[in-house]
């Protein structure tokens, strides 16, 4: 009895915290591009006993979540790391599962009511020619159901490496150069960018990370030069409303403290 009722004591007074912060950061600067490391699905399977396909599961419903509270709050631009080019060289049940798990995912999302009822456009980025076919085309599908969205992005990384996307963009760029369609002293960071798979996108103001690893993993390397960075020790799938509100004040502070 006394156990029950410490429990709902805590929940109160979470939600009634949660009521507090969220009002607080809804009169503070929203960030237009918030982009998430997200980090901890195996490591919170093992904390809790479970196995490694049910930690990305949860992780799974984590993201549908984030993508409520982003809408609640007027995120324009979401872009999450799902999956590096090196997650390619996990064990290959895990590997399979996660394939599966994109596969059914990008189906479920382009038919989901949120989606289209709030217009927001879906982009993967990275090497998707290194996806099973079938991931191939269920991407396809998704983004093909909204292309013509334009209110919300939400941009995935899959098979991304930061790294090889700016190899990519300095290859086709020296190609241009060769071919003699550009000269070298054209070259900006503006040209370069649009090189990038991000190009269609700003670069982000915020930039989070869970499971208190304080580091950015070959995500979003050239884009993140003026982003602020936000880690947290929390694993992905223990990713709270709070936590997420906690990082956006966070930002908010920061941009005050500075005259942003």
């Amino acid at each position: 009895m006394k156990n029950d009722i410490s429990k709902v004591i805590a929940n109160t007074a979470y939600h009634t915290y949660e009521k507090k912060l969220n009002k607080e950061v809804l009169e503070g600067q929203i960030p237009h591009h918030v982009a998430i490391i997200m980090d901890g699905n195996r490591r919170f399977a093992r904390e809790f006993g479970l196995e490694a396909s049910e930690g990305h599961e949860k992780g799974k419903e984590k993201l549908e979540e984030l993508m409520e509270w982003c809408l609640e709050l007027g995120i324009k631009v979401l872009t999450v790391y799902a999956f590096s080019t090196e997650n390619l060289e996990r064990d290959k049940d895990e590997v399979d599962f996660l394939m599966d798990l994109f596969e059914h995912n990008f189906l479920r999302l382009a038919e989901d009511e949120r989606i289209h009822k709030y217009h927001i456009k879906l982009t993967v980025i990275g090497q998707t020619e290194l996806l099973p076919q079938r991931v191939q085309d269920a991407i396809q599908v998704a983004q093909k159901a909204t292309e013509n969205y334009s209110d919300y992005y939400y941009n995935i990384a899959i098979a991304y490496g930061s790294r090889q996307e700016i190899l990519q963009a300095i290859k086709v760029i020296a190609q241009e150069v060769k071919d003699g369609t550009i000269q070298v002293d054209q070259i900006d960071e503006e040209y370069f960018s649009k090189y990038l798979y991000t190009a269609d996108f700003p670069d982000p103001d915020l930039i989070l990370r869970t499971s208190g690893e304080e580091r950015v993993s070959n995500f979003l390397l050239w884009q993140l030069a003026y982003s602020e960075l936000y880690f947290t020790d929390v694993y992905w799938p223990g990713f709270r409303k709070v936590d997420f509100l906690r990082a956006i004040r966070s930002f908010q502070q920061r941009q005050r403290r500075f005259g942003k």
